[in-house]
């Protein structure tokens, strides 16, 4: 899916977040909010200096960057695909 700053994106419940907000897309990043709906969050291999904050009211923070996919709670599988000016491609799926 294409999704620019202010796109949301929802997820199913079963992943352990509520809807990811897109907040911006440049360079070969894309930066994204969501809410944490269980009591853990886990995130592994978010390439291109990706990372996580927590913030406050039990939300994540993620940063990711063009290539391998990150893998979020073991149960979902976030890949940017690739970064086109103000607009990124997603593709977000179960982990298999």
């Amino acid at each position: 899916m294409t999704v620019a700053p202010g796109d949301v994106v929802e997820v199913p419940a079963s992943y352990g977040l509520g809807p990811i907000e897109v907040t911006a897309v440049g360079g070969d990043d894309v930066e994204m909010v969501a809410p944490v709906l269980g009591s853990g969050y886990g995130i592994a291999g978010c390439s291109g200096g990706g990372g996580v904050t927590s913030q406050g009211g039990g939300g994540v923070r993620l940063r990711c960057g063009t290539g391998p996919a990150a893998t979020l709670n073991d149960v979902m599988r976030l890949t940017v695909v690739e970064v086109r000016g103000g607009t990124a491609v997603l593709r977000i799926a179960p982990v298999s």
